[in-house]
């Protein structure tokens, strides 16, 4: 059974950077897609970044040029570098795997971005 865990969440001020991370444990690899996801109080959870099994990459027009998704050689741990954060990137930080038959998300790290 994969269960994801997130890392790299805290406290930056508006234009620091931050890393996250997100480990898998279980059977997961560069052959499934993989994805970070966002959430703040009284939003709905939205689509920040994704990587596919093809390398491929997408992001929110929110953080465009300012977000970096990636994953490691083995397919089990995808990180997110941001860059330029401001205020309005506060919010709980999800990572979600695509698996055949259901999606696995983590637990959140949160991040907040002091103006």
């Amino acid at each position: 059974q994969v269960q994801l865990v997130e890392s790299g969440g805290g406290l930056v001020q508006a234009g620091g950077s931050l890393r996250l991370s997100c480990a898998a444990s279980g059977s997961l690899s560069r052959g499934n897609t993989m994805a970070w996801y966002r959430q703040d109080p009284g939003n709905q959870r939205e689509f920040v970044a994704g990587i596919y099994p093809n390398g491929l990459t997408k992001y929110a027009d929110s953080v465009q040029g300012r977000f970096t998704v990636s994953r490691n050689r083995a397919g089990n741990e995808m990180y997110l570098g941001m860059n330029s954060l401001k205020a309005e990137d506060t919010a709980v930080y999800y990572c979600k795997a695509v698996l055949p038959y259901e999606d696995i998300w983590g637990q959140g790290t949160p991040v907040t971005v002091s103006s």
